[in-house]
This record gives C-alpha cells, structure tokens and sequence, in this order.
C-alpha cells in the first residue's frame, strides 16, 4: 500500500531498443496522456479481483519461474486475501494474442511480458478497460494502461547526479552494447539539470580489445606522458641538487600531471568489469584520486573484494532490505533468486491494496499516476511517473567485500 500519501514527491532489463525514441526521456507535462486515461468508457468497472499472469513458456523459463516463485511468495508472506492469480504461459505472440483476446475484458488486471514485441502487442488492447503491467524495459511502451516495471538506468544516473558533490567534473566509460549506449544516450539531460558537468567520455568493444585505447584516450595518458618524458630530459640536462631530486621523484612515474575528472563512471557488469577496473590503476586512473562511479548492475558480490573498486560507488538499495526475501524464497524454492524477483513481490503489493480497496479504473489510474504517492517496497520507495516506475535510490560504497549504504 502506499507509504505516505500525502509525500512529496541493477538486470529484468535485459535488453534495450536498438533506435531509442524521444518519449524514452520521461515529460512530465504531457497533459494529453491522462486526459486519455479519463476518458475510458470503462473508467467506472471495478477491477476484477483475478488477475492474469502471462508470461512465455519457453524463451525465458529461468526468469518466468523465478517471477511466478515470487508472485507465489508475495501472497503467502503478506497474507494477501481476496485475489486470485491465473498463470498463463505462451509460445509465441500468435498465442499472446489468442490470449488477450480471450482474457481482456473491462476490469482486468494483467501482470507479464517481458520484451517490448510483446507488450507491443498488449497496448492494442487497453481500449477494452484492462489494466497492465509489463516487465518490458523499453520506455516508449509506456502509454494507456501499460506499466513499466522494472529496473530504469535514469533512476541510477539521477541518484548518482544528486549524490556527486557540487561541481564535479564527470567522465564516462562505457561498453559498446546496447546497455552502454543506452545510458551514453541518458546521461546528458540527467547531467544537465545537476550541478556536475561532464568532461570526458571513451567507450570500448565488449571483447575488451580495445580496452586499453579507450582508457588511455579518456585519461589523456600519452599526452601526460609526454610531457613526463620532456620534463625528464629538461631536469637530465641540469646539474644542480634540487633538479637531481625532482628527476629521481619522477622516474618513478609513468605519467605526469591529474586527469581532468574527479568521477569516473563504469556502467558494466559481469566478468568484463572486473577485467577493465584494474587496467584504470595501471594506465594512471589513481582511485585514491578519481572516485569510480557504478550503476545498479553493480549490486552483485562477486565486484565487492575486487582490490581497484574499493572505495567505489553505486547506486541501490542495501541488501539488508531485501535479506528476508532472499531467504524465505531460497528456503521455499531451494534455489537463489534472480535479481529481478523482488519486482512482482513488490508490485503485487499495489495490485492487491487496489483490489482490496474496490477501486474503479479510473481510481486504480488515479492512484498510479499520482507521482507525490510512494510505495514501499524492498528494493526502496518508488512511484510511478507517465506509467514508468521510478525508484528513489540510496548511493552504497564497495568496502571490504560489503557495500555500505551512504546516505
């Protein structure tokens, strides 16, 4: 339910789109969007307390089973009562049709698909009065009565932009993937309504074989070291005490002078970040010096004892709140749970103070599209803002192979 209404105010995304629409940046200002929403001719049902879940069979199973667990899970530890779920699986989007057209009638809560070929497909069917939320992570989906929930890089960036002291000057080093690009293309207009700028960026193949240039081209290495290299030959052709010191000093050194930033932000994961993170040390990225900067998809701790990312930061939700959850469903399922699964536990939560509560459509969208309403939930508060979940995010610090909230 919600936390307070009366309150101001790391991956399911598994993939982004590969030509990235103007309506991925969220407008707020965009009045024609609900006025849509009023004027449903099914605005007054009420929802219906069976809520469909239709995920795919086969494509994804690993992550469908884990989504279904945590439905599973959130009613029994919440004692969820008054709603039923009817578990729908399909093969392919013929069958995803077969079954909205069955499904959809005025009232209907639906909860699944996972890309956005398939949630394409649900917006055809809001005109019937259906409400929906959908695991896709392409923002441009968003509309009607489809919402996003999922794990949004924008929430990062802002959270990591509020966080970095006033000032500060910003570089970026991102992978040449779908994931990298995305956040590249994300990150000026959060910059720019922040008091950081941003002075550098580099990007490297997924392979790494390029890793070494881009870092070197981000740090200015050759030019620092080219100019380590003419003060050494400008103190070896002196022969006083002080220019003798200050050789012997900077023969030590493989480049001169500070790089121009003071945070370096690293959206990777996987076995590639702990790969690039100690070639920064090596090519002069001091981290004494330059504060290394992660998204969310830094949340795993298996990047906690990496020597290069201590002292690090990232955006998240300490894990403390969700150790309950690990725990309960690792014990009922006797397996670990995707990263992801906390997002039905969560959202059934809303799904169940809706029905519970006896709302129309219209209030449900009411309830939803009021951004200054926040829900607690285990991965932090969130709401929701032109049907995209925004989650307010804490800034944790890798240390000692732990990641300790900040702020």
């Amino acid at each position: 339910m919600p936390a307070n209404n009366q309150s101001s105010q790391n991956v399911l995304v598994e993939s982004y789109p590969e030509k990235i629409s103007e309506v991925s940046v969220i407008d707020t200002e965009n009045k024609d969007f609900l006025k849509k929403k009023q004027t449903d001719p099914f605005a007054n049902y009420l929802l219906n307390t069976e809520v469909e879940i239709i995920l795919p069979r086969y494509k994804k199973p690993n992550v469908t089973r884990n989504l279904i667990n945590a439905l599973e899970l959130s009613i029994y530890k919440k004692e969820i009562k008054k709603i039923s779920l009817n578990i729908n699986s399909y093969i392919d989007i013929k069958e995803l049709e077969k079954l909205l057209i069955e499904k959809a009638k005025p009232g209907k809560i639906f909860i699944g698909t996972l890309t956005p070929e398939s949630s394409k497909i649900v917006k055809n069917y809001c005109y019937k009065g259906i409400l929906f939320f959908s695991f896709a992570p392409d923002k441009s989906l968003a509309d009607e009565c489809v919402y996003l929930i999922n794990f949004f890089p924008e929430d990062d960036l802002i959270a990591l932009f509020n966080h970095f002291p006033e000032g500060s000057r910003i570089a970026l080093l991102f992978p040449e993937n779908a994931y990298g690009y995305y956040i590249n293309y994300i990150i000026d207009p959060i910059a720019v309504e922040s008091s950081s700028l941003i002075v550098n960026r580099a990007s490297y193949k997924e392979d790494l074989t390029n890793a070494r240039e881009a870092i070197k081209e981000l740090s200015k290495y050759e030019l620092r070291k080219y100019e380590l290299n003419r003060q050494k030959k400008i103190l070896e052709k002196k022969d006083d005490v002080i220019s003798k010191k200050a050789l012997k000093k900077i023969e030590k050194f493989e480049t001169i002078g500070e790089v121009d930033f003071t945070h370096l932000i690293l959206p990777d994961y996987s076995i590639r970040l702990l790969e690039i993170a100690p070639l920064l040390p090596f090519y002069d990225v001091d981290p004494n010096k330059v504060k290394f900067v992660g998204t969310g998809v830094w949340d795993d701790k298996i990047f906690f004892d990496e020597p290069s990312l201590q002292g690090a930061i990232f955006s998240g939700i300490d894990e403390v709140n969700r150790l309950t959850f690990l725990n309960d469903y690792e014990k009922i399922y006797q397996e670990k749970p995707i990263r992801t699964a906390t997002l039905p536990y969560d959202l059934l939560g809303i799904v169940s103070y809706i029905i519970n509560q006896k709302m129309t459509v219209a209030q449900a969208y009411d309830l939803l599209d009021n951004s200054q309403i926040k829900f607690d939930g285990i991965d932090g508060k969130f709401s929701f803002v032109e049907n995209v979940i925004f989650r307010e995010l804490d800034i944790l610090k890798i240390a000692k192979g732990s990641a300790i909230k900040l702020n």
